[in-house]
């Protein structure tokens, strides 16, 4: 039993259901029912229920299931899901809509932990499929209270105003969001005051306290078909600033989702540059100059691509897996434009992906030898996702011949970035300390003119994000004691007699 306790990890395990019915079926309320076998007596055992959620065919529970997991046990699970007819606990007076077995080890193995499997138990009749998702939980057991408003949302509901709910998505490592909680629902009212909630940390964040939290909120109705109203992404680190002061989100409905919104930072605007376009090509103008061949691999994260629709962190702007290089600044710029229309803008933020592609595939690790240096350009507007494997990306890449620039435009908050630009404090990842600062960090709209001319904010720009990267080549160069090439001989008149023309 020693040995058992010393190798239990704990899993917050997330069934997002998903009951798809052959024949159109009425379903009034859902339920997911999780039972556990004894390793002895074989026996079922109900471990726990879902709450119960109004007329959906495509359920999403906020509660959860924690497990002991042992990885050298075989623990085998069954989730029954329920049609509730009534307020009886008794299950047999409802109707049962199909089951699924599998183990604990079978979900925590499958990519990314999420396992899809399909309902069964009724013969002759497709019942739908379960989503089950695991994830390790983390040491932090604090409490987080809150309380939220809202002023001015938009009416949805034809004869009234709107009837608004919050619903609170924690984000996973694969780009997912997992939901975690929802709020009451205030009735005819456009300024809602929600009640306050309490709720533990790491079900909002697993006790990363910068990992992005997603909130939607939506007009309840009847039905159970939710109109949306909007969304905004915040942590729980800028959460705990409402302990002094107000936190104010904007509620927008595709804040930077849709670069044909004029409220996206990514709009292109047929007479200026967008904030992207403005610092890729205020740094890339100057730094273009030091490279031979000026092809620059260019790569986005955070969208879903097609035809399927998966989340990447790090795909080529310009299509092409094989050759992600484009032709100087234009061919970046193009690449970028032509992006925004073929791809779907999706969070969270992570930067892990792009500095391991730049540090591990062919770029930094395979020259070493003192006769190419890398500088990695990541423009941002969002709140670092990953910041716990983007600190190990970054100590490690450290070693290698390579800056790192990281640009922030829009308005969001930018404290995590400060703490990768390791001007006062070195970086560190597991107890390591990172061999040299590779990072400077700075946010665009300081560097804005306040009269909109858009020259001088790039050249501002391009001064303060460049000037660190000459000293840290030199100090790469010197950690490895590589010394300049021998310095050509001065040209003379003397080596090269004239000649007459013919």
């Amino acid at each position: 039993m020693d040995k058992l306790e010393a190798t239990a990890t704990v899993c917050d395990f997330d069934p997002i259901s998903g009951s798809i019915p052959a024949t159109k079926v009425e379903i009034t309320v859902s339920l997911v029912v999780l039972y556990t076998q004894g390793v002895e007596s074989k026996q079922w055992r109900e471990f726990g229920r879902t709450e119960v959620i109004d007329n959906t065919l495509n359920p999403d529970f906020v509660r959860k299931y924690i497990l002991d997991y042992f990885f050298e046990e075989k623990q085998n699970l069954r989730f029954d899901v329920y049609d509730i007819d009534s307020k009886s606990p008794d299950l047999a007076k409802h109707d049962f809509l199909g089951q699924v077995y599998c183990t604990l080890g079978e979900i925590v193995g499958s990519p990314a932990s999420r396992l899809e499997k399909p309902l069964g138990g009724i013969p002759g009749k497709k019942c739908g499929t379960i989503v089950l998702s695991a994830e390790e939980l983390g040491n932090c057991r604090d409490y987080a209270t809150m309380q939220f408003c809202a002023n001015k949302l938009d009416k949805k509901d034809f004869f009234g105003k709107s009837d608004p709910f919050m619903v609170f998505y924690r984000s996973n490592e694969d780009g997912t969001f997992t939901i975690c909680h929802k709020t009451e629902v205030v009735k005819n009212t456009l300024n809602p005051v929600w009640q306050p909630f309490s709720i533990p940390v790491r079900a909002l964040c697993n006790g990363d306290y910068d990992r992005t939290i997603k909130v939607e909120v939506y007009d309840w109705d009847r039905d159970g078909s939710h109109d949306f109203i909007g969304e905004f992404t915040t942590s729980y680190k800028e959460l705990c600033r409402g302990q002094s002061q107000l936190n104010v989100y904007e509620v927008s409905r595709d804040k930077d989702r849709n670069p044909s919104q004029s409220t996206s930072l990514h709009y292109m605007n047929p007479y200026q540059m967008n904030a992207y376009a403005m610092a890729l090509k205020a740094v890339g103008e100057i730094i273009q100059d030091y490279d031979s061949d000026k092809m620059f691999p260019a790569l986005g994260f955070g969208a879903k691509l097609p035809p399927d629709g998966r989340v990447s962190h790090e795909f080529p702007l310009n299509g092409n897996i094989e050759n992600p290089y484009c032709n100087g600044m234009e061919g970046i710029l193009e690449a970028y434009h032509q992006s925004l229309k073929t791809v779907q803008l999706y969070g969270p933020t992570n930067f892990a992906p792009v500095v391991n592609h730049v540090a591990r595939y062919n770029y930094a690790a395979a020259v070493q030898d003192g006769s190419q240096y890398f500088v990695l350009l990541i423009i941002t507007d969002g709140v670092i996702s990953d910041m716990a494997q983007t600190k190990e990306a970054i100590v490690n890449a450290a070693k290698l011949p390579m800056s790192i620039i990281i640009v922030g435009v829009g308005q969001a908050e930018f404290d995590a970035m400060v703490e990768l630009d390791g001007d006062d404090i070195r970086i560190s990842s597991r107890g390591k300390l990172a061999e040299r600062d590779i990072v400077q960090f700075v946010p665009f709209r300081d560097y804005m003119d306040r009269t909109g001319n858009h020259v001088l904010s790039m050249a501002r720009l391009a001064k303060d994000v460049l000037a660190e990267i000459p000293d840290q080549l030199i100090s790469y160069m010197k950690s490895r004691a590589i010394k300049p090439n021998p310095v050509p001989p001065a040209y003379s008149t003397s080596d090269h007699p004239q000649t007459n023309p013919v």
